[in-house]
């Protein structure tokens, strides 16, 4: 079985994905690290030297790649499912899961970072707040398509567990 994590940057789908694996006894991957590691480059420095189109391109086929694997955890970028068929591909190939967090909880996370976004870099509260707010509302046509929708505000992992036992039993 393959479970993918969706949801906007700071959801908590990379730290709450880890500790589900390892609750689960399954493999986990972060799609950005995968992209990371296997071009030896940052997202960042990618996307300004070949630009996004490229970068999306090489990570619908990184996420296409994870359809040769079984139990395993999959933490996608926030906007992998939002690009060419990646949503309706991921709910082919396994279960998804959206990491529904509010804008509030979103900002605070995101100022209480250690590691701040190269898009939210040089932004004043006010402008990360905006760019946060209407990114979001854009991408959640595509996150509203998980099947299953995970509050993440405070994520609770038994509560998850619970949500993906039936379809992992």
């Amino acid at each position: 079985m393959r479970i993918y994590l969706l949801g906007y940057m700071y959801s908590g789908k990379t730290t709450v994905g880890h500790k589900l694996a390892l609750r689960l006894g399954y493999q986990w991957a972060d799609l950005d690290q995968v992209f990371e590691y296997t071009f030896h480059t940052t997202i960042p420095i990618f996307f300004k030297r070949y630009g996004e189109e490229a970068f999306r391109k090489i990570e619908q086929k990184l996420l296409h790649a994870t359809a040769d694997q079984d139990d395993i955890v999959i933490s996608t970028g926030g906007g992998t499912p939002c690009h060419f068929d990646n949503m309706q591909w991921i709910n082919h190939h396994g279960t998804s899961v959206y990491f529904d967090v509010s804008p509030e909880t979103l900002l605070r996370r995101a100022a209480a970072s250690k590691k701040v976004r190269p898009v939210l870099a040089g932004m004043t509260a006010n402008e990360r707040n905006d760019h946060i707010r209407q990114q979001l509302a854009q991408r959640m046509v595509y996150y509203q398509k998980a099947q299953i929708i995970f509050p993440a505000d405070d994520p609770d992992l038994d509560q998850l567990v619970r949500l993906l036992r039936p379809t992992t039993v």
